[in-house]
C-alpha cells in the first residue's frame, strides 16, 4: 500500500470502531430506558424504545457496509483482520440487545392492565446486564482484557438469577392465579435480561478474539476467565520486563 491509501486504511478502521461504539451507546440507552420505563411504569420511555430501534437497525447496515468495502478493497491482515472480524460478531449482538430491550418494553406497555409484583428482582438483574454491557463496550473501545474478563465473570451471576428468580415468580402464580399474566410478563423480562447477559458475553469473547488472536468461545466460563487471567499475565510480564 502506498501512503495514501494507507492513510486512508487507517480512516476506515477508526470509522468502524467509532460506528461501532455509537451502536453501542444507542443500545445502552435502549436498555437503560427500557428499564426506567418499567419501574417508574412511563409509557412515554417505552414508547421511545421502541421508536428508536430503526436508528440501531440504521446503524446495523451502515456498519456491514463498512466491513464489506474494507474486506472487498483492503484485504486486512494480522490484528486488522481480526479487529474487522471482530466487529462483524459485535455488530450482531448489539443489534440483538437492541432488540432484547425493545422487546423489554413492549411487554412494560402490557402491565399497565397487569401489574407486576417483585419488580426489584428485575431490577437487580438488569443493574448487572447493564455493567456488563458498559464492560464490554469499554474493552473493546481500550482493547482492554481485564474488563471483557470481568463481563464473562459475571454470566455466573446472571445465570443464578435468573434461575431464582423463575422459581420465585412460578410460586407467585401457583400460590395466586390472579398473578399468572403478570408473572409470564415478568418471567418474560427476566429471559430477555439473561439472553442480553450472553450477548454480552458473546462480545467480551470476541475482544478477548480481537486482541490477542485467542478464540475462547467454546472453553466454557472458568476456563475463558482462566485462558484471560494468564494472558494477562503474560503481558504484564512482558511490560514489566
Amino acid at each position: 500500500m502506498n501512503e495514501h491509501t494507507v492513510k486512508k486504511f487507517e480512516d476506515e478502521l477508526s470509522l468502524l470502531k467509532e460506528r461501532i461504539l455509537l451502536m453501542g451507546g444507542l443500545v445502552e440507552k435502549a436498555l437503560n430506558r427500557s428499564m426506567n420505563s418499567l419501574i417508574k411504569h412511563d409509557t412515554k420511555r417505552a414508547h421511545k424504545v421502541i421508536e428508536r430501534d430503526s436508528a440501531i437497525n440504521d446503524l446495523e447496515l451502515e456498519i456491514d457496509e463498512i466491513t464489506r468495502v474494507i474486506l472487498a478493497l483492503r484485504q486486512p491482515a494480522a490484528s486488522d483482520l481480526r479487529f474487522v472480524i471482530s466487529a462483524i460478531k459485535l455488530v450482531t449482538d448489539l443489534e440483538r440487545i437492541g432488540d432484547l430491550s425493545e422487546g423489554i418494553a413492549e411487554k412494560m406497555l402490557e402491565t399497565s392492565e397487569h401489574p407486576l409484583v417483585q419488580v426489584e428482582s428485575l431490577e437487580t438483574l438488569s443493574d448487572i446486564a447493564m455493567t456488563q454491557l458498559k464492560q464490554v463496550l469499554d474493552a473493546f473501545s481500550s482493547e482492554n482484557l481485564e474488563g471483557a474478563m470481568h463481563c464473562i465473570e459475571s454470566d455466573k451471576q446472571v445465570n443464578s438469577l435468573y434461575k431464582s428468580m423463575h422459581r420465585e415468580f412460578l410460586t407467585y402464580m401457583v400460590e395466586d392465579p390472579h398473578q399468572i399474566t403478570s408473572g409470564l410478563i415478568a418471567l418474560g423480562i427476566a429471559k430477555n435480561l439473561e439472553r442480553i447477559g450472553d450477548h454480552t458475553v458473546n462480545m467480551a469473547q470476541m475482544v478477548v478474539y480481537m486482541v490477542n488472536g485467542m478464540d475462547i468461545r467454546h472453553m466454557g466460563r472458568k476456563k475463558s476467565v482462566a485462558a484471560i487471567s494468564d494472558s494477562l499475565d503474560e503481558q504484564n510480564q512482558e511490560t514489566a520486563a
